[in-house]
């Protein structure tokens, strides 16, 4: 018997729409797998629900941090199993939708105690950083933890930093130590939104920035940058999306160079999320949208129809 189902699948897949299909079906609740759409104001850019979406299904893990604030795959696997317990307490299943792999890595096989982070190692990384690039860190990170290295960009700087810190600590790829199983994780179903029509992915993933664009997202970011807390280094800020929108506000190369970099960035987060997915190996995969996606969920929801 599962404790809650996990609709992965990479972004522009359909997941929410999807999942909110799902929940005028059977009595299901949404717990947000996203490191974007944990933070209040990051709307338009992270593809949040919608206050009307949001009335008609109850969601969790949305809006719960300040962009000013870091929120790890630890915390992250702390509230989705309060989430989950809350949810089945009210006779419900939580439906974990998504696209953070590593939250979802964490939460279905465990989070093993990673080290603390370290102050001076990070500044030390930062100063290397500063004087050689992020890639040149990336590739000493896959030469440390290849495993590790494949799944992140070369200029995703927290991650490659947090991994290379994890390796100064412990002495240990954080690969490695990421298999380590808890003894209390959820049982889980895990369901893939696999896109087979790369090209396919590709056209709605810049038809969906331009919507972004056309609903205020270059707005949205000048109120955050407008606060004086709030830094390019930040995690919130660092989401796709809203770091080329940050750099392009600093005046940084045309609107025109800033669309194709924001788009070709998060063509580049769809491809990490496969990779990621295969690693998973999911119980299930789906089609992305396909005609028969949610008559193919609901059977995997053994539950009776919605009031």
């Amino acid at each position: 018997m599962t404790d809650a189902l996990m609709l992965l699948g990479p972004t522009g897949s359909g997941k929410s729409a999807l999942a909110l299909e799902v929940a005028q079906h059977r009595p299901v609740e949404l717990i947000s797998v996203d490191s974007a759409q944990v933070y209040r104001g990051l709307d338009i850019g992270s593809a949040k629900p919608s206050a009307a979406e949001r009335s008609t299904v109850t969601h969790h893990l949305i809006d719960i941090r300040d962009p000013a604030e870091r929120y790890s795959a630890a915390e992250f696997v702390r509230d989705a199993q309060a989430a989950i317990a809350v949810v089945r307490a009210r006779g419900k299943l939580p439906l974990l939708v998504g696209g953070t792999m590593l939250y979802a890595k964490a939460l279905r096989d465990g989070l093993s105690a990673l080290p603390s982070a370290d102050s001076a190692i990070r500044a030390a990384l930062d100063a290397d950083a500063h004087r050689l690039g992020w890639p040149v860190l990336h590739a000493r990170l896959a030469a440390l933890d290849p495993e590790t290295a494949a799944r992140l960009a070369p200029n995703d700087a927290q991650r490659i930093q947090r991994a290379l810190e994890v390796i100064a600590v412990s002495g240990q790829p954080m690969s490695a130590l990421l298999t380590r199983p808890a003894p209390d994780r959820p049982r889980l179903d895990v369901v893939a939104l696999i896109p087979t029509d790369r090209a396919r992915l590709h056209r709605r993933l810049e038809q969906r920035f331009d919507a972004m664009l056309a609903c205020g997202f270059i707005d949205e970011v000048k109120v955050l940058k407008q606060r004086s807390d709030l830094t390019p280094d930040l995690p919130s800020m660092r989401c796709v999306g809203y770091r080329q929108a940050w750099a392009f506000l600093e005046g940084h190369g045309s609107h025109a160079e800033f669309r194709a970099a924001a788009i070709a960035a998060t063509r580049q987060l769809a491809k990490r999320q496969l990779t990621w997915l295969r690693s998973l190996a999911a119980d299930f995969n789906i089609e992305a949208g396909s005609d028969d996606a949610l008559q193919h969920l609901l059977t995997r929801l053994d539950l009776p129809k919605a009031p």
